[in-house]
């Protein structure tokens, strides 16, 4: 047993001197072979690109042991045959180790489909040049090859797939009694001709008790649409997208959970993990039409957002009962009906956690550091006081500066300013010259 275990970042692969000049050697009959290749089907630039890109690596390699994308070469540095799996943490458990797979009906699918969509990015930097075809070994496992390396495995999830099923053998525990006597939501069907007026009235009712709703739409269009109808007729709301990152995600959530706004409208995005005891309410508009948005799973997922609160439901607009949502209402009904009669013969009330704000504030604190993760967001001058090809002008000079010191996303928030005023206004504009007025823009005060 050791005390302390240094773990290296991505960049970083650890090996031996001798080992790494090994390595180089197999690396550099692997571009010798490549390049010919090009040559031979007279992709001449492709050649060039190949060459100079790994001539590059292998200089950087010998000289401070590691170069960007080191892991490309992994099947030269680690002596692994063309094909053969890589190494992974998997191979340091115990051989008795226990696998717990959470949110299983989208981890497993996600396994499975990891090694095709690495596959099918690195062929095309391979086809154009861009790495040696060695780099489809750095890749991640079969699924085949993952199931080789588990002993014993754990799916947990409240809407297991087919496949969880099937190689669980009939071996399933169910967790539907909750420690809190919460008792899954009440689902209703309500016609979806008059969904976003009797929306509007069932979010009132819940404003009015300082409690939550969550909305789910099946377009980002919709979701959009909807939220700024909802905030015209006096209603605090916001829409979640797949746009946003993980960090802005979170703020939004943090904003509802403290009362900020009433109202989150999304589309895919309010399903597993989510930990919202202050909604009470999940409305899911047109939850007949058929799709994966849709499906019977999808629907007791979205549902389950209201399953912290003591008065959580579920209404589904629809005009119909589909296949899906039949599914979802009747699996609902047979957890509820088991939680109800354990309440009653344990004399528990279902009762709602809600935290204090300073407690939620400190389970989405991450949504606070926002700042220490980001780049800093420089914003471009006002400059239209100017005419427009001396603003031009200015931000050409402004763009290079920025390039000159490594500041790319600035850069490029400036040469998309460029491109908006080039389209809107000018058809052509040169850039600046080195000589350059840029001087007279700061005597001006403008920057």
């Amino acid at each position: 047993k050791k005390d302390k275990l240094t773990i290296y970042p991505a960049r970083h692969f650890v090996t031996t001197r001798s080992r790494l000049k090994e390595a180089v050697r197999s690396i550099e009959a692997e571009l010798e072979q490549r390049v010919l290749e090009f040559e031979e089907a007279g992709k001449l630039l492709e050649a060039q690109r190949i060459k100079t890109r790994t001539r590059f690596d292998i200089e950087l390699m010998l000289e401070f042991g590691y170069c960007p994308g080191i892991e490309n070469y992994s099947r030269h540095i680690s002596g692994r045959k063309p094909g053969e799996r890589p190494s992974v943490l998997l191979d340091y458990f115990p051989r008795d180790f226990l696998l717990i797979i959470d949110e299983s009906h989208v981890t497993i699918p996600q396994l499975q489909g990891m090694y095709m969509g690495d596959r099918s990015r690195k062929l095309s930097l391979i086809e154009y040049g861009f790495r040696l075809p060695s780099a489809l070994d750095n890749r991640p496992l079969y699924f085949e090859e993952f199931e080789s390396l588990i002993n014993q495995v754990i799916f947990v999830s409240a809407t297991p797939a087919e496949f969880e099923l099937e190689r669980c053998k009939g071996e399933v525990v169910e967790q539907i009694v909750r420690p809190t006597g919460l008792v899954d939501p009440e689902i209703i069907v309500r016609p979806s001709s008059t969904q976003v007026e009797d929306l509007i009235k069932e979010i009132k009712i819940r404003v009015a008790k300082n409690e939550r709703v969550l909305v789910t739409t099946l377009t980002k269009r919709m979701a959009e649409d909807l939220s700024a109808y909802l905030t015209e007729v006096g209603l605090r709301s916001r829409y979640l997208h797949s746009e946003l990152e993980a960090i802005e995600r979170m703020e939004l959530l943090r904003g509802l959970r403290l009362g900020e706004f009433d109202v989150l409208v999304g589309i895919n995005l309010l399903r597993e993990g989510l930990d919202l005891p202050e909604v009470s309410l999940v409305a899911i508009l047109d939850a007949d039409k058929v799709g994966f948005l849709r499906s019977a799973r999808s629907i007791i997922q979205t549902a389950g957002r209201s399953a912290r609160n003591a008065a959580g439901t579920v209404i589904l607009y629809a005009d119909e009962i589909t296949p899906a949502m039949e599914q979802a209402i009747a699996e609902t009904s047979r957890r509820r009906l088991i939680q109800l009669k354990y309440n009653e013969e344990h004399n528990i009330t279902p009762k709602t956690i809600i935290k204090t704000r300073e407690q939620v504030l400190a389970t989405t604190q991450i949504a606070s550091l926002e700042s220490e993760f980001r780049t800093s967001e420089e914003t471009i001058p006002d400059l239209s006081s100017l005419p427009i090809d001396e603003q031009i002008e200015l931000l050409y000079q402004m763009m290079k500066e920025a390039s000159d010191n490594l500041e790319f996303e600035f850069a490029i928030k400036i040469r998309d300013k460029i491109r908006e005023l080039k389209k809107n206004f000018i058809p052509r504009a040169k850039p600046l010259k080195k000589k350059s007025r840029y001087g007279k823009f700061k005597r001006r005060g403008i920057i």
